[in-house]
């Protein structure tokens, strides 16, 4: 698993609509793009080292010849590519920040304040390489998605067999699946039964049982016996190709966002420029001097500057960051921390999220004839249970095993072993033949398995999937912080989804949902004026997780696309970091306003000191850098304990 953190300063981007549609020539999946193989990434870096290099010549009174060079490198090394870009946006009739930036450190360096300079040049080709490496790595999360369906598949025509790619099948074909195959295309089964592993697809914590006539997806798993399956839509159009695209078109909703930052960046550009010239040029028309005159207009330009706004951002927010990360949460980016305060609804994957995603036994009951004793108490059914499906690699049969080794229950040697898809396993136990198997009909939210012996029905055994610890306690703070309750929406069913949402108490449930259900529910929320939270884990909550407002992934069992589409993820899995982390995303929100209205009067003061009286040039710098390191430190007061722990 691999994250990616990036911060803004002139520049914000969420977004996926550059990345383009998975080819055959694309890297191979899952594969991860490295920092230093981005250009971007390189420059910043070069214009990084040198900055360090000359920062303590330039602070210890070195000559100027030692640290002259590596400055221009700076400058050089990590404004290149914001200039070029800022004069090819004149071209265009525009004018952005970064090309602002460009000049103020130009200005800055021709009037002697050439560290000033250099630091914001820093800055931005950071903020630059960390932008694209963000792209990149969601773009290799998207191609590695595609992994999930086999590039072949077993066609099968005129009782014959022949692998062929799965781009090349087409509606009304079939193909074979074998255990432990993925299944190439969405479709319906035609003859066979099997076990499938859907959870990427539905969130199921257990495999479903397959017969002819029931519907199957790309990508999924078939555990046990082989499938014949009719192909019923274009490998193009199966579901895991629709959540990419769902991904795609969600993470495109996000970009007028940035269209606005971008507006703004461009007004304040132009009156800043405007300004400036003005500032030179009125004095030097009325007989002023060229070099007082200059001196005026650079001292406005630094004064002018938006460092200190940048800061005022990025210290509270970046404070938020680092801390929630120390808690096990890693978000993703400085925009991601402001989402996550401004959410005011909470949607809830169920299978791994609000429980642990994997089945536990819940209860062991023994039967016997009427009037009589059972045959076997509930350790002794367990313990024969477990000796039967010790072989078995199913996941009903680790719990189970799993159930009497906590029990420290004695665990029989198993003979003649052998599994039948959708009947359970048999198998020899101490001379009698034991079959356990699931139930015909399941008991509510239960999964109900039937344990016999020698034919003769001994009990059964009741397991569930685990809910975890916290989960009412983290839905109870996400209903304080948000006023409503949260909405439950998973790919399980029915009466799976009530039992959770009973013990956490949830009201507004939802299941059976596929992948495209769970977007509509998060965008109907949206659409009532809603800034919706949801918390996921699997591939199947993808597009949900970058259609929210903000969504957050739990990590130790999320897939990867889940953890990149995610604003942000929970590593150590525990439920109420959610709730802990949007408290600190309100906090550093509030102290953004605070940092922003300090450094607006500074700059506010400097700039009319200025233009109504004659401000010194090293008392406009004090004053900007001063107003700097004042709402940085204002910042850094989320690094404190108290703030992820604070109510």
């Amino acid at each position: 698993m691999s994250l990616h953190v990036f911060l803004y300063g002139g520049r914000v981007s969420t977004t996926l609509a550059t990345v383009p549609a998975p080819a055959p020539a694309a890297p191979a999946p899952g594969r991860r793009t490295r920092v230093l193989a981005l250009a971007e990434a390189r420059w910043a870096l070069a214009s990084l080292l040198a900055f360090l290099a000359a920062l303590p010549l330039d602070l210890g009174s070195a000559p100027a010849w030692t640290y002259g060079p590596l400055y221009a490198f700076a400058y050089a090394a990590g404004g290149w590519e914001p200039a070029l870009e800022g004069l090819r946006a004149l071209r265009g009739k525009t004018l952005d920040v970064d090309l602002l930036m460009i000049v103020a450190a130009l200005g800055a360096a021709s009037i002697g304040q050439v560290l000033d300079g250099a630091l914001l040049i820093v800055i931005f080709a950071t903020s630059g390489a960390l932008e694209a490496l963000a792209t990149a790595r969601t773009a290799d999360s998207v191609r590695g998605l595609l992994d999930l369906a086999p590039t072949t598949a077993t066609r099968v025509r005129d009782g014959r067999e022949e692998t062929v790619p799965t781009a090349a099948l087409a509606v009304g074909d079939t193909v074979l699946v074998r255990p432990g195959e993925r299944i190439g295309a969405d479709g319906t089964v035609l003859d066979g039964a099997g076990e499938v592993d859907q959870a990427t697809i539905t969130g199921e914590s257990v495999p479903v049982l397959k017969r002819p006539g029931d519907d199957v997806f790309a990508g999924t798993v078939n555990g046990t016996g082989a499938l014949r399956v009719r192909v019923g839509r274009d490998p193009a159009d199966s579901v895991i190709a629709r959540i990419v695209t769902l991904v795609e078109e969600a993470s495109r909703t996000k970009a007028p966002t940035q269209l606005f930052i971008e507006k703004i960046e461009q007004r304040y550009a132009v009156g800043v420029v405007a300004a400036t010239l003005a500032v030179f040029g009125i004095p030097l028309a009325f007989g002023a001097d060229l070099t007082d005159a200059l001196l005026r207009a650079m001292t406005f330009m630094i004064v002018a500057s938006p460092c200190a706004v940048v800061l005022a951002t990025m210290p509270p927010l970046l404070s938020a960051i680092a801390n929630a990360g120390r808690h096990g949460v890693l978000v993703k980016s400085a925009v991601a921390m402001e989402r996550l305060g401004a959410i005011d609804t909470a949607a809830l994957d169920k299978t791994g999220t609000l429980t642990e995603g994997a089945p536990e036994v819940t209860a062991v009951r023994p039967v016997s004839a009427p009037g009589t004793a059972p045959r076997l108490d509930a350790d002794g059914l367990l313990a024969l249970a477990a000796s039967a499906e010790y072989p078995s690699e199913h996941p009903l049969a680790r719990a189970i095993v799993s159930a009497a080794r906590g029990r420290n229950l004695p665990i029989a040697a198993a003979r003649d072993f052998a599994a039948s898809p959708g009947r359970g396993v048999t198998a020899l136990v101490d001379g009698h033949r034991v079959h356990v198997g699931r139930a015909d009909t399941p008991e509510g939210a239960e999964t109900t398995v039937r344990v016999t012996r020698d034919g003769v029905l001994l009990g059964t055994l009741a397991l569930t999937d685990r809910l975890r610890a916290d989960a009412a306690p983290a839905t109870a703070a996400l209903t304080a912080l948000t006023g409503t309750a949260p909405a439950l929406l998973t790919g399980d069913h029915p009466a799976a989804a009530a039992r959770v949402a009973e013990a956490t108490g949830i009201t507004d449930v939802r299941a059976d949902l596929l992948p495209e259900d769970k977007v509509e529910a998060v965008r109907e929320g949206e659409r009532a004026g809603r800034k919706v939270l949801f918390v996921g884990d699997g591939v199947n909550d993808a597009p949900a997780l970058a259609a929210a407002h903000a969504g957050v992934a739990m990590g130790r069992a999320g897939s990867d696309l889940a953890l990149e589409a995610a604003d942000a993820v929970v590593v150590r899995d525990e439920l109420t970091a959610v709730p802990a982390v949007v408290r600190l995303s309100r906090r550093a929100r509030r102290l953004v306003l605070q940092n922003l209205v300090v450094a607006g009067a500074f700059i506010t003061v400097l700039v009319l000191w200025d233009l109504i009286g004659h401000l010194p040039l090293p008392l406009g710098v004090a004053g900007h850098e001063g107003s700097t390191v004042l709402v940085g430190l204002n910042g850094l007061r989320l690094l404190r304990e108290s703030a992820w722990r604070q109510e």
